[in-house]
């Protein structure tokens, strides 16, 4: 189960105050410990690229992160520029201020914009939806959409704002997406029974900085 869990494990750092030396450290334990891939800042995509160099760990980063108001063409240099650094995923904050106002057009645009240019590059999207942020009917529109976008992933949180992932919210996930479309489980994700729980209630993916941890303490 250890292989198969941290198969399933973006180890994540994305605090403002993150180091060259904490990337260093990340991908080490990352390699050591065969998780999935690393969650970093734009910032130090370039860094990271070099430290996984020969390496089957995914490269991911965020976008928009983690307001996700930016306008879109901003969200696109972004992915662009995240791209050519070296990332092989990219999580993307969709627009909670543009849901919330009822602009689904504008939701729309942004998530199709940004899967379009991953797909042009053969990148996995994955939308953060912030669900703590969201009402149960803006889950669904925004599953909707996602859905429609054929997006990789849809993922709960940033882990900046509310609670972070639940059981009930990744089954509530689970019934509005399509099987094609995995989920990413994110925010205060600590301890080995809360990440199992969340895989058995439909997660493929957990998002969680205290990757290690959860391996170590069983």
């Amino acid at each position: 189960m250890d292989k198969d869990l941290a198969a399933a494990i973006d180890y994540t750092l994305l605090k403002p105050e993150t180091t060259k030396k904490d990337i260093e450290r990340l991908c080490k334990e990352a390699i050591q410990y065969g998780f999935c891939g690393v969650c970093v800042p734009p910032y130090m995509l370039a860094t990271a690229k070099q430290l996984l160099k020969n390496n089957n760990t995914r490269l991911i980063t965020v976008i928009g992160f983690p307001m996700g108001y930016s306008a879109t063409n901003t969200k696109a240099e972004e992915t662009k520029k995240a791209i050519n650094d070296g990332a092989d995923e990219v999580d993307m904050v969709v627009n909670v201020s543009a849901l919330k106002s009822g602009n689904l057009s504008y939701v729309k645009d942004d998530i199709q914009s940004i899967t379009t240019l991953c797909r042009l590059h053969s990148k996995v999207v994955k939308i953060i939806i912030e669900t703590t942020l969201l009402t149960p009917e803006e889950i669904a529109k925004v599953c909707e959409i996602c859905a429609d976008a054929k997006v990789d992933f849809v993922k709960t949180s940033t882990g900046f704002f509310g609670n972070g992932a639940d059981i009930e919210t990744i089954k509530l996930l689970r019934s509005l997406l399509p099987k094609g479309i995995k989920i990413k489980a994110s925010g205060g994700i600590r301890t080995r029974e809360q990440a199992v729980a969340l895989i058995k209630a439909g997660a493929a993916r957990i998002g969680t900085s205290a990757a290690v941890d959860i391996l170590e303490k069983k």
